[in-house]
Formats: structure tokens, sequence, C-alpha cells
């Protein structure tokens, strides 16, 4: 995938503490990454529970679970956020 391509990760609430919202501090990791690697992100909310998907001119190539990803932090040492990078370098 060229630089400068548009990522929209689209997010599900999840629940901390005991209340269910839509929060972006566990996408802070995945943004810097994508963005340090020339790509724009956009954020998207979704209704799916525990939910982040990267869509890629229209494909979705990376789903996983928003608890597993880091919070906050700059994704280096998150390896879903390598992963996903790693999925959007490759999608056409």
């Amino acid at each position: 995938m060229p630089p400068n391509s548009l990522v929209i990760i689209k997010y599900g609430p999840y629940e901390s503490c005991g209340i269910v919202e839509y929060r972006t501090s566990r996408l802070e990791g995945l943004q810097a990454i994508l963005t340090e690697d020339g790509h724009d992100c956009i954020l998207e909310q979704t209704p799916d529970w525990n939910r982040v998907e990267l869509v890629v001119n229209g494909e979705c190539v990376y789903k996983c679970n928003i608890l597993d990803l880091e919070f906050g932090g700059d994704g280096q040492l998150d390896q879903f956020c390598q992963d996903a990078k790693k999925a959007v370098n490759e999608a056409y």
C-alpha cells in the first residue's frame, strides 16, 4: 500500500470500571504507528462492543479486540499494532 493511504479505524465501545463507553485511549498507539508510517487515519464509531477494524479502500484488512491493544503509548512495543501496520501495508 502506498504511503498517505486513508485508513478508517472502526471501533466499538468497551467496559471499563463498570461503564460502557466509546473511548479512544487504546487507539493512540495504533494511530501513532500508522501516522508515522505515512497513513491518514479516521476514527469511526461502530455499535460492536470490544471491536476494532481497519478498513483500507473499502476492505477490512485487520480486526482485533480493543482490549488487546495497549492503553496509550506509541504502539512500537504492541504486537497488535505491529500486526495492524503490516496488514495495512500489504493491503491492495
